[in-house]
């Protein structure tokens, strides 16, 4: 029912540009989900379909890399509705949240709140598509900080570090 995303470039935040859209599911929202994030039926009523406001984000998102924190739920969101809107995100996925687990073996809590809080991040806005993309991006800034003193500072090694993030994360799911 929302999309939100902004320009990371150079390790800096480009709060200015922003892709933020309300989406008509075309259906009732759950009770549930409008709990999580606020937003209602009468919210999306007269906002444009996924069909119309995906082409749009992959305008703004172009061939850029996607960063997201747990970004396999989004981009099942965005595979599911491919062939309706009739764009690929074949864009290259980073996720902040096996990026954590790589730097952070040991850390328990990987909410993106216990992260933030860990690096000293204030999130405005939580649980609405734009806060916490936003939230994201600073929660990574951080990271490629922390990323860049270990010596990963491409986008090869930092893929490298995802996938060992990965195998951490499984690793501690069987124990």
């Amino acid at each position: 029912v929302s999309i939100g995303a902004v320009r990371v470039v150079n390790g800096r935040i480009l709060t200015g540009e922003t892709f933020a859209r309300l989406v008509n599911p075309k259906r009732p929202i759950p009770k549930e989900s409008t709990r999580f994030h606020g937003i209602t039926d009468s919210m999306v009523e007269s906002s444009p379909p996924v069909e119309i406001v995906l082409p749009q984000f992959k305008t703004f998102v172009a061939d850029s890399v996607l960063v997201a924190f747990n970004a396999a739920f989004d981009l099942k969101f965005l595979k599911l509705k491919e062939d309706v809107s009739g764009v690929r995100f074949d864009n290259v996925p980073l996720d902040v949240l096996l990026i954590a687990a790589f730097l952070f073996p040991d850390l328990e809590d990987v909410s993106l709140d216990a992260l933030a809080a860990r690096l000293g991040v204030e999130i405005s806005g939580r649980h609405s598509a734009l806060g916490d993309a936003i939230g994201t991006a600073a929660v990574f800034v951080r990271l490629l900080e922390r990323l860049e003193a270990r010596g990963i500072d491409t986008l090869e090694a930092l893929l490298e570090a995802s996938k060992m993030g990965y195998q951490i994360r499984a690793r501690a799911a069987r124990l």
